[in-house]
């Protein structure tokens, strides 16, 4: 969890926070985003577990992507994390923005895993 008092700590703690609050047992669908690459994963926090996950990292999605930090790759990402979720038996999660604004990338990723079948 964020550490330290920073002002994205705080902003990511505060999202954390109201999440846990509204999420009612539904996994949530965690967003990071890193200069170069966009990461997604699902996570039982009952069980403290990943369930699915899947990153503009990944060897099969270099091959795919001209870079992972674009809206693009962040599309694929969504909609290829809401796949293994579907896989795994998981149809309605609670989308955990880390902190980030609701555009941009971070977008990209929740509609696409939307469209993808993924209910939040």
């Amino acid at each position: 969890m964020a550490s330290g008092n920073t002002t994205s700590a705080r902003r990511t703690a505060r999202v954390r926070r109201s999440i846990r609050q509204a999420a009612n047992g539904r996994p949530r669908l965690s967003v990071f985003r890193s200069s170069k690459h966009i990461y997604a994963q699902i996570i039982d926090d009952r069980e403290g577990k990943t369930v699915a996950s899947a990153s503009s990292a990944e060897k099969d999605m270099r091959g795919k992507i001209k870079t992972g930090a674009d809206k693009e790759a962040a599309g694929m990402v969504g909609k290829l994390v809401a796949e293994r979720a579907s896989s795994a038996g998981i149809t309605k999660v609670i989308f955990d923005r880390g902190g980030y604004r609701y555009h941009g990338r971070v977008k990209a990723l929740g509609d696409a895993a939307r469209e993808a079948g993924l209910e939040f």
